[in-house]
């Protein structure tokens, strides 16, 4: 049996920053960490974004502190034993803890098979997937609307390829977006050359021969290969198998413990209660990722922190780029502020007269700014947002 001070679940961007944060506190401390994947950890948002545009893929990889860890890579861990604080992986090797972190990510929801050409996108090895299908075919077909669909589409167009999208909402990014940008970003993803269907809903998938079949409810389409979006799942069956609290994710405390105080949760997993918004959440963004490890690796050397930090996020989508916070559902109070109609602006999300989330439209460095206006929860006049931010 294998003996660590510190086991991870997973091994992704959250890990390498409960590295980072365990040796603040501890030095020498060992470290095990379980990934089933067969990659040392990487950043994940440039699988959609900067890759496309560099050929290094070392430029990838996070650089941390190594010392005293040891990576079992390509192992899947099927079982936790709190009461021993023993981890068993499928090949049925064990490892034991003093403290565990479960950082396991989530997964893409999936309507279909996965096959060479039909691509759930998330991980590196769907990356290079994609790459060696680009060098052979042009048409490509997206499913989703929403982070993943609108970043993959944009970056197989600027490859140049014939790229389709199907969603069901009535515009790109509808889920957050407020309509008329929205329905402005569909047209502009059709000025750019993509297809877009939108109100679309995908009811068969089917592979024929070398090609990839949609049947929609409006009408059926043909593809080289398909790359799917459609949201993720937290991977919480390890911990709800072995008795830890499960809601919409991993429940963790202030201080990221899970129900068992020797094991806590960090990451797209994690579902822990934000101050700023008075409620509790779960976030599939970089800046959680990173944050939260930290936070987690250091309370699991003994540190007391609180974890409080609102995360932001982002997308590059062809000349638009964007920051936001908070709650962002366009069925809330908006007002939106624009500079220039589409192209730079800030559009509010207000509950109650409060802001609840703060959308940056290729406006850049008012995150801090966003952030303590929804920290704030002051009511504020709509008329006095305008004008507001950037400061």
């Amino acid at each position: 049996m294998l003996n660590y001070k510190y086991l991870f679940i997973g091994g992704g961007m959250t890990a390498s920053a409960a590295i980072e944060g365990i040796r603040s506190m501890d030095k020498e401390g060992t470290i095990g960490i379980i990934s089933d994947e067969k990659y040392k950890p990487y950043e994940r948002p440039p699988l959609t974004k900067g890759l496309w545009h560099e050929t290094d893929l070392d430029s990838l990889f996070l650089e941390m502190d190594e010392r005293n860890v040891t990576f079992h890579l390509s192992t899947k861990a099927t079982k936790i034993n709190r009461e021993k604080r023993i981890v068993t992986d499928s090949a049925g090797k064990q490892y034991q803890y003093a403290k565990l972190l479960i950082a396991t990510g989530a997964a893409p929801k999936k309507i279909s098979k996965e096959s060479d050409r039909i691509i759930y996108y998330r991980y590196l090895h769907d990356f290079n997937r994609l790459q060696e299908l680009i060098k052979k075919h042009s048409h490509f077909g997206i499913i989703g609307g929403g982070f993943i669909g609108s970043e993959i589409a944009a970056a197989l167009r600027s490859s140049d390829k014939d790229v389709t999208m199907i969603f069901l909402e009535e515009g790109i990014g509808g889920l957050i977006f407020p309509t008329k940008l929205s329905s402005h970003l569909k047209s502009y993803y059709e000025e750019k050359g993509i297809v877009v269907h939108s109100k679309s809903k995908v009811m068969e998938i089917t592979e024929r021969g070398k090609k990839v079949k949609v049947k929609t409810d409006r009408q059926e389409f043909e593809f080289d290969a398909l790359v799917i979006g459609i949201g993720v799942s937290p991977n919480v069956e390890l911990a709800q198998n072995s008795g830890i609290k499960v809601e919409n994710g991993i429940y963790v405390d202030d201080y990221l413990r899970t129900s068992d105080p020797d094991i806590y949760a960090a990451g797209d997993v994690s579902n822990f209660y934000n101050s700023a918004l008075n409620h509790r959440m779960r976030v599939e963004h970089e800046e959680n990722a990173y944050e939260q490890g930290a936070v987690a690796g250091k309370n699991m050397a003994g540190a007391h922190e609180k974890y409080e930090l609102l995360p932001f996020f982002y997308s590059d989508l062809f000349d638009y780029g964007y920051e936001a916070l908070g709650d962002l559902n366009p069925s809330l109070e908006i007002v939106e502020d624009w500079k220039d109609q589409y192209e730079e602006g800030v559009i509010y999300y207000l509950k109650n007269g409060i802001v609840v989330g703060v959308l940056l439209w290729n406006v850049w460095d008012q995150v801090e700014h966003a952030r303590e206006l929804i920290s704030s929860k002051r009511k504020i006049p709509q008329k006095d947002l305008i004008g507001l931010l950037p400061k």
